[in-house]
């Protein structure tokens, strides 16, 4: 296989690397808008659906790498990369890695990837495979690392999902990704457990999910809170219900677990760490303050 990226005159002609479900859903997106696809699995099997679609199958990952310019490596994780791209010449070529990794396994492919002649960007995906290439789905992808192959290729890599670029350390996107995720868990985690309190009574749980989705909706500016405190370096600014009030509150969160008979082990990390804050004399503060602990500031 030759290199057909010069020639094209149409859309960009892409390799696709891994051919699971978000794989899949990518391939599907690039070739719905006319990208010639290359694609190639470790298990040829999982490909043969994308061939009846258009694809051009690849015997080898190191024939896909071939066939294009632009690269896209979706693989289980960082180690495939590695082990899929082992004998391939990436001279000259531009790799972009949707893996799921982090941000120190990014900087250290994007490290392999120039030593190997190619330009590099990572990327992290905020979507689930069924939002990909869906009009108004919201789905987007975090890339950091090499500006000028984000530039080149931008209005490809937007097919399937929305672009952010995050910056040139190739660490970024995969942080962004990760900080993000690590919010979502924390929500996910108070969703538990408030269901959880309410569950022993005669509370229809799809009547308590609009309060609760109101209610989450309406705390989460608190957000611009904190980076507005961490910015200027004030815990205290802006301040409405301080810590000394939020410790004390605690005790009737975790007095009514108690009596709902619901374990408090989703919430007992959380407020061990504000009332070490509060022990260290700030009570005057929000919360923003405990990043600092978690920091190990």
């Amino acid at each position: 296989m030759t290199d057909n990226a010069a020639a094209q005159t149409g859309p960009t002609p892409l390799t696709l690397l891994g051919t699971g479900a978000m794989g899949t859903a990518l391939a599907r997106a690039w070739l719905t808008a006319g990208h010639p696809v290359t694609v190639w699995n470790r298990s040829p099997a999982r490909a043969e659906a994308l061939a009846a679609e258009g694809a051009t199958v690849a015997a080898s990952a190191a024939d896909a790498v071939a066939a294009n310019r632009l690269v896209v490596a979706c693989l289980l994780d960082d180690a495939s990369v590695g082990e899929a791209l082992d004998a391939a010449d990436l001279t000259g070529r531009d790799l972009v890695n949707l893996t799921t990794g982090t941000p120190a396994q990014g900087r250290s492919r994007a490290t392999w990837a120039e030593a190997r002649g190619a330009r590099f960007l990572d990327g992290g995906i905020m979507a689930v495979p069924p939002m990909i290439g869906a009009a108004g789905s919201g789905a987007y992808v975090f890339y950091s690392g090499s500006a000028a192959l984000f530039e080149e290729h931008r209005a490809t890599l937007a097919v399937p999902a929305g672009t952010t670029y995050v910056g040139a350390d190739p660490g970024f996107a995969a942080l962004h990704d990760v900080a993000l995720l690590s919010a979502m868990g924390g929500m996910f985690a108070g969703i538990t457990h408030a269901f959880a309190l309410i569950r022993p009574e005669d509370i229809a749980p799809k009547d308590f999910a609009p309060l609760l989705v109101s209610w989450l909706t309406a705390m989460a500016p608190m957000a611009h809170q904190a980076a507005d405190q961490l910015e200027s370096g004030d815990y205290g600014k802006d301040v409405v219900s301080n810590l000394a009030m939020q410790v004390a509150g605690n005790a009737t969160l975790l007095r009514t677990a108690e009596e709902q008979g619901v374990s408090v082990e989703l919430l007992s990390p959380y407020m061990d760490l504000m009332e070490r804050r509060l022990a260290g004399g700030h009570g005057d503060e929000g919360t923003t303050g405990l990043i600092e602990l978690l920091a190990g500031r």
